[in-house]
Parts: C-alpha cells; structure tokens; sequence
C-alpha cells in the first residue's frame, strides 16, 4: 500500500513538472506574440545577440542586501526570467526608502525580503524568490549562511551560478568575500559614494582576479574599526543607484548568458559623466590565506591548460568567433551591394588617396596622376555598363578635384557626367 501511494505521489509530481515545463518552453518560445511576457528578450536569441537565452531559466543568483541597488537589480532579473533568487537583508522597509525605487509606502515595516518577495512574485511568479531573512555578519548564522550558497543552486543540491553584493558597510562585503573564496563561488561587488554621485561595480573570480581584501579601501586594510560618521547615509539618488544596478545586472547577464565582454570593473562620476574601466590582477601578497590559495590553484591550471584556465576564457573565445563573423559578414554584403550598384573601389586605405601617391596599380596611378591637383582625390562615376548590366567606370568618368575647386564647379562637373 505505501509503495503504491508513493508510486502515484511520484506520477503527480512527475506531472505537474512536465506540465510546468510545457508551460515555460511555451513562453521561452522564439513566436512573437504580444501575450508572451518572454518574447523581447527571445529577440536577442533571434537575432544572435545571446546563443541561447533560454538557460537563464536555469540560472540561480544570490543578492546580499536588497536595498536602493540590490532591490532594483532583483527586479530587473526577475524580469529578464531569472530561475532563481536568494535574497538576503535583515532590515525593514522604511518611509526614507522611498526616495529610492521599488519599495511602496504600503510595505512600511515589512521586512525588504518578504516585501521583495510579494513584490517580484506578482511580477514574474516563473522566478523562484528565496526570502533569507538574518545578518550574515553574525557568527551564529554562518553555517546557515554557508548552507544556503552552496545549495541554492536551481536544483537545490548545487551552489548558486553568481553572488551579487549590494550591501553599505565593509563588514558584510568582507563576509561575503570570505564565503565566496572558501566555496569558489563567482561573484560581483559593487557600491554608491555617500554623496549619491559616483560608484562602482566590480567582478571578483575567486583566484583569478583579485579579492576583495587584495586591494582593500583604507579602513579595512589597517584594520581599523569602520567609521559610522551621523549622516553617512542621508544622501541617495535614485538615478545614481539606478545607473549601478543597471550595470550591475547587464554585468550579470553577460556572465550568465555568454555574451559580450564581462566588465572586470566600470566606475561612475555623474558630476562629469566620466566611467572608466580598469583591469586588477590578484595580489600575490594578499593578507587572505584562502585567496593565495586560490590564486596557487589557478596558477596550476594555467600551467596546465594555458589561456583556456581562465573562467571566461569561453566567452572571449565565443566573442572573439562572433566578432570574425560578423566582420566577414560585413565585407560581404558591403561587396554584394558594391556590385548591385556598380561601384568600383579602386584603392583602399587613406594613404591611397593621395593623388601622385605610390600606392595603388599602375594604371590606377596614370588615372591619377591626370588631374595634376596636388593633394586632390579623385571621385568616379560609373556611366557604361558591360554585356553583364555591371556599369564599369572608365578614365573619362573621373572627376579631378582639389582644395581650389569650388563646391559649385564640382556640382556642375558632375552634373555634366550625368
């Protein structure tokens, strides 16, 4: 009797799985349909911006503090499809968290994950929004901590595929740096100035590229107690945090999916509109011993495997494949539209222009060299067409111009070809 009870509970959960699975493959499909919450972001698959979007469903991130970054990121994945999401913050919606974006007055003394939750669900209820409501600082919840990245994989037995850190303080950014190096767990930080108009985001690959206390900020690389000046937090722009997790999230997709270049770290001024991009390397003095570790690890795979060790080498390949591609692509059609149009290149490079210049046949340089306008170029217009319809310019179509030669001369010169 019991084996038949679980025979029938296994062929119900079977079930509804499959059906499930029915059910989003039906969304993810590549139809245009105005009722498909999924077909815009399928366009990118269509049109070969991302090999297969549809793997984001199987896709799992960690997000440590949902607040004016954290909780705008959540949204933008969970609109993009997104398997999976932990959420991670022990704080509470406040009215001064409504000069940010997603929270509503409404959910004034809801914790930020459960009103996260609601929230992201009513949106997309396809993603799973995992709620973890404790501060990963405390050393009581470690474990709990630790449990939770390493199986909050879509399947539940894995470690997540990425850690997003949007928190305010160094200590939660140094917990978090120590859980993704002892799990060799991928993972981006990123962070907004207390004047609301700068800030970062920033990759970090546990042995590859450098941790977060390879090249620390001040107060965490003396070792001093952090500062929590009154005010430190008064100041937010929801534009500036906008922006952050706007990169932050296109970041994450980038990784995620394969495509484009994984920036490792891109800046924000708003004062200037400046972003620049820098490239660390791991600190091989690095005070953590866990991150020397993980760079000795790596340094053997190099040995081993060379450029194909690093965890991006994949997508630099594929990228680099995509661009050859569509550059090869490019000269074609421009030659299949030089050809419908009977366009002749007689040379190429800037060099080449130059009227009297060695570059070129020679009897490109005779065609040249009758204008006798130094510094001029010369510009062809084909008017005879061959048995083929193909029209094929000749020495009488070119037209000779210098710096001398008026606008208007010109107009009438080519007027008169026509």
């Amino acid at each position: 009797m019991w084996w038949y009870s679980d025979k029938v509970s296994t062929c119900v959960v079977l079930f509804v799985f499959a059906k499930d699975h029915m059910a989003a493959e039906k969304k993810f499909s590549a139809e245009v349909r105005d009722d498909n919450p999924y077909s815009r972001l399928m366009a990118l698959q269509r049109m070969g911006v991302v090999d297969d979007y549809e793997s984001i469903r199987f896709k799992s991130v960690a997000i440590i503090g949902v607040g004016g970054v954290g909780s705008v990121v959540a949204e933008m994945l969970t609109r993009c499809g997104i398997g999976k999401l932990l959420l991670f913050d022990y704080d509470k919606v406040e009215l001064a968290n409504m000069n940010r974006l997603f929270f509503r007055p409404e959910q004034q003394g809801m914790s930020k994950v459960e009103a996260a939750k609601q929230t992201l669900e009513g949106i997309n209820p396809d993603t799973q929004i995992i709620p973890c409501t404790y501060n990963i600082t405390t050393t009581d919840v470690w474990d709990t901590f630790s449990a939770d990245l390493c199986m909050g994989g879509i399947d539940g037995r894995t470690p997540i595929d990425l850690l997003l850190c949007c928190v305010d303080n160094f200590q939660a950014r140094l917990t978090v740096n120590l859980a993704c190096l002892t799990y060799n767990i991928p993972w981006m930080e990123s962070g907004v100035a207390e004047n609301a108009v700068s800030g970062h985001i920033q990759l970090l690959l546990p042995g590859t590229s450098p941790c977060y206390e390879c090249c620390p900020p001040l107060v965490v690389a003396t070792g001093l107690p952090e500062a929590k000046r009154v005010g430190v937090c008064a100041a937010s722009l929801p534009t500036t945090m906008g922006i952050i997790a706007g990169f932050l999230s296109q970041n994450t997709l980038k990784y995620l999916l394969n495509f484009g270049t994984v920036s490792e770290y891109v800046g924000y001024d708003a004062m200037n509109d400046h972003f620049p991009m820098i490239s660390i390397k791991a600190n091989p003095e690095c005070r953590n011993d866990t991150c020397r570790s993980r760079q000795a690890e790596y340094a053997e795979k190099v040995a081993e495997c060379g450029e194909a060790a690093h965890p991006l080498y994949a997508q630099r390949k594929a990228k680099a494949d995509r661009d050859v591609k569509d550059r090869l692509a490019a000269q074609q059609k421009a030659a299949a539209s030089a050809a419908e149009w009977g366009i002749v290149i007689e040379t190429q490079g800037k060099d080449s222009l130059a009227v009297g210049g060695s570059n070129g046949t020679a009897e490109q340089q005779q065609s040249t060299s009758a204008s006798n306008n130094a510094g001029g170029f010369e510009y062809a217009y084909s008017s005879k067409q061959d048995n083929d319809g193909v029209a094929n310019a000749t020495e009488s179509d070119f037209v000779s111009t210098s710096e001398a030669t008026s606008v208007s001369d010109l107009a009438a010169r080519l007027k008169a070809l026509k």
